[in-house]
């Protein structure tokens, strides 16, 4: 990604976390961390993230997601005998986020998938996140999530977060993006 697209979707980012109510300093805002995934299309797969504490006990981390931009379907495994992998919980803030997870498929679901990323999605239980709505996932569940038609802010409460370590189903990812 390119210096400018990746301040492009700061600012973007910044917009909804205000619609949102959230309220950042300046340095938060020129911090937010902006995933592409390594595949240049961060407008359909990716993800836009304000990390306010990561440690080797817990993470908070706000998510946003842009209209109907998805984040791919991953798990967080097993990392040690210590550390069983990332429990997390999301709460929506602001916008719908359709999460979806292991279980019975949902017959319609309200994703929008782009064609050349449905091959790369396996589970369809779809979960609805509206304001003031949340869900916990234990560690190794594979899941993916997309915003609805206004987009979303997430928050996310979990043990660590250790993104080197998260599995996609999707090989061509990567989730630390590269930056011209």
């Amino acid at each position: 990604m390119k210096l400018a697209e990746v301040k492009a979707m700061r600012r973007r980012a910044a917009g909804l976390l205000d619609r949102a109510g959230i309220v950042l300093s300046r340095e938060e805002k020129d911090a937010i961390e902006v995933s592409d995934f390594g595949l240049g299309d961060v407008k359909r797969l990716g993800l836009l993230v304000v990390v306010y504490e990561n440690n080797d006990r817990y993470c908070a981390k706000e998510i946003v997601l842009l209209p109907r931009q998805m984040c791919p379907e991953h798990r967080h495994p097993l990392i040690s005998e210590r550390n069983p992998g990332k429990r997390e919980t999301f709460r929506c803030r602001w916008g719908t986020a359709y999460l979806y997870v292991e279980g019975i498929a949902t017959p319609r679901p309200k994703a929008k998938v782009p064609p050349d990323y449905a091959p790369f999605l396996t589970v369809w239980h779809e979960i609805v996140l509206r304001p003031g709505d949340q869900h916990a996932l234990p560690p190794d569940t594979l899941h993916w999530f997309q915003a609805g038609d206004r987009g979303a802010v997430l928050s996310e409460f979990s043990s660590s977060s250790v993104d080197e370590h998260d599995n996609w189903t999707d090989p061509r990812l990567r989730r630390l993006p590269e930056i011209d």
